[in-house]
């Protein structure tokens, strides 16, 4: 625990409507009544703005594009705390990540387990790969080694349609998110296309990953049972090299690829009209490198969101919704500077001046 005593002072921002002049950092917790110590000499003051440690709501630490890499995951932590990203929920890794944990010195992890993915539907080395009769069984088996998560992949191409099909039939998801929420977890999937959603949405999933392939009904669906979305934007700019890759073989994918992308900002700014929770997630790890939370928070302005509206996707509305606190009286310091307030410029984000994290200013 810090036992270093910091001063802060300009713009605390507690919420989107909440800023107070000045708190305080005492052993490793923020203060907002003026302690004793504050008083001491040796009391460290920063001056600019203040936000809570970013959230990156969909990452993959310990993930390259050929699978796992525990000997890079550590560095992978280092760049989402050097960005200011000091809460992760890593989205689906094979690799075991929780001596993490026992470091003070970098960001806090929530997991979803590894991957479940059907039989070569998926990426190569990155998923369980199985049949839907044991589907409930390897739920249940991530549920346990996760942090409150699950990950299923959704849709991927299917060889013999030649173009992006669900990976389960109906009848087996209802059973595993089930079994899901009977151990305490709640279930995310990896969905591009459309139809995907619709098997997801019935079987009574949380939360989707992507969710390119929204459309009006589904959009309707999600508002009325709260499903949340993570629609990693940076991440689907990626969709014309996918189907550039593809077009030779499977020119439907390719075509589906390119209008799911030619679309993307309409469809997720519908969903944001209609009331869906939309949260940060840059997809790093596998496609992405890390530390690119900034980014992401810049692509939501193109949704139609506010700066203020966008900066909550990655703080304070991220933070409530994985059970971590924000700014509270008592809560773990793990807050970003900023020299100026990002909610007049997002791109603020970007340049973080201090990284504090536990109550230490560790970047």
């Amino acid at each position: 625990m810090s036992d270093t005593v910091l001063h802060l002072t300009g713009r605390v921002l507690r919420g989107p409507d909440d800023e107070v002049a000045e708190a305080w950092v005492i052993a490793g917790r923020i203060t907002f009544e003026t302690p004793e110590k504050a008083a001491t000499a040796d009391a460290a003051r920063l001056e600019g703005t203040f936000l809570p440690g970013l959230v990156d709501a969909h990452c993959h630490v310990g993930l390259e594009a050929h699978g796992g890499a525990p000997e890079n995951a550590e560095a992978h932590a280092l760049a989402d705390r050097a960005a200011g990203a000091l809460l992760l929920r890593d989205c689906g890794s094979p690799v075991d990540t929780h001596w993490i944990d026992n470091r003070e010195d970098l960001p806090r992890i929530v997991r979803a387990g590894r991957h479940i993915a059907r039989t070569k539907r998926y990426i190569k080395n990155f998923a369980h790969e199985i049949e839907p009769e044991d589907l409930v069984a390897y739920v249940r088996q991530e549920a346990r080694r996760g942090d409150g998560w699950v990950k299923l992949v959704g849709d991927w191409i299917d060889r013999d349609a030649g173009d992006l099909a669900p990976c389960w039939p109906k009848e087996a998801l209802k059973p595993a998110i089930d079994a899901a929420h009977e151990e305490g977890a709640r279930v995310t999937a990896h969905c591009f296309g459309e139809q995907s959603l619709v098997d997801f949405d019935e079987a009574g999933i949380d939360c989707i990953e992507h969710a390119s392939g929204l459309t009006e009904e589904t959009i309707a669906m999600f508002a009325e049972r709260d499903i949340a979305i993570v629609p990693t934007l940076i991440n689907l700019d990626n969709f014309p090299s996918f189907a550039q890759a593809g077009e030779k073989k499977f020119p439907g994918y390719a075509a589906h690829m390119r209008d799911l992308h030619a679309r993307r900002y309409e469809t997720i700014g519908a969903a944001r009209d209609a009331g869906l929770r939309i949260f940060a997630g840059t997809d790093a790890g596998g496609q992405l490198p890390h530390g690119l939370v900034a980014r992401e928070v810049e692509e939501m302005l193109n949704v139609g969101m506010s700066a203020t509206e966008a900066i909550a996707t990655a703080t304070w509305g991220a933070r409530e919704w994985l059970g971590h606190e924000a700014l509270v009286e008592g809560a773990p310091a793990d807050l970003v500077q900023y020299e100026s307030d990002p909610r007049d410029d997002v791109r603020v984000l970007a340049a973080p001046t201090h990284v504090i994290l536990r109550g230490r200013v560790v970047e």
